[in-house]
């Protein structure tokens, strides 16, 4: 079906938005599965009393949203590809009550912060115990990668005394060589300091994806005046 520049352009478009999303939702979904069923943290789930841990929320929470995620992109790319009203239509209000949880997401986390940032703080307190008990590699990277974008070392920050001291960052001045801001605090008050750039990223991406249901609007109009136009015709000539 032939499109005008307008539909050529939405469809790149979504082409781009889903390509980005789709990296994403593998990235989740796989993270999820891998903390769901290593074996070194397969044993939590099978523990009722820690069944509603924010470990556990936390991979839940992953698996899912990658796996919706991954169904957006499905339908969406369908849709795209073969110009099918039906696929289009399904894309669209996938994608707005998306851009919907983002916003009210974004703006309760802001509302919360503290409470955000005590559950995350939770949640590293998790990853850490598991990996200074288990010494597993990809709890290990994870770790690293908070130490280094927080610049933060351990449950307790004495470098020295920590068993983790291989995942910290190279210390700023001499006396981080002795101690380094603990995660925990430098987690809440990372929320609590930076709670509107939080609730901006959230907003942000909703319009991301209101950006990708325009588009998708827009490409759904097109091939709809485009059958209309072929069906004009075609009763014209017969």
């Amino acid at each position: 079906m032939a499109l005008d520049g307008c539909g050529l352009v939405c469809k790149y478009i979504l082409f781009l938005f889903n390509l980005i999303f789709a990296v994403l939702g593998f990235a989740f979904l796989g993270l999820g599965l891998w903390m769901r069923f290593s074996d070194n943290t397969r044993a939590i789930f099978e523990i009722d009393a820690l069944n509603s841990s924010t470990f556990v929320l936390g991979v839940i929470l992953l698996i899912a949203l990658g796996t919706v995620m991954l169904v957006v992109v499905t339908v969406g790319d369908y849709g795209a590809c073969s110009e099918k009203k039906c696929a289009l239509q399904v894309f669209s209000v996938l994608l707005f009550i998306l851009a919907v949880a983002e916003t009210v997401v974004g703006v309760l986390a802001y509302a919360r912060r503290e409470e955000v940032g005590m559950r995350v703080a939770e949640f590293y307190n998790s990853i850490y115990t598991l990996y200074a008990t288990s010494g597993d590699a990809g709890l290990g990277v994870t770790l690293m990668f908070v130490h280094e974008m927080l610049h933060c070392c351990g449950l307790t920050g004495i470098t020295i005394l920590e068993s983790i001291q291989q995942t910290c960052p190279k210390p700023k001045g001499f006396l981080e060589n002795i101690v380094m801001p603990r995660c925990p605090g430098v987690i809440m008050d990372f929320f609590n300091n930076n709670a509107p750039m939080v609730m901006a990223i959230f907003i942000g991406t909703g319009a991301l994806l209101i950006t990708a249901l325009v588009c998708a609007i827009t490409l759904l109009k097109q091939i709809k005046k485009d059958l209309l136009a072929a069906a004009v015709r075609y009763s014209a000539v017969y």
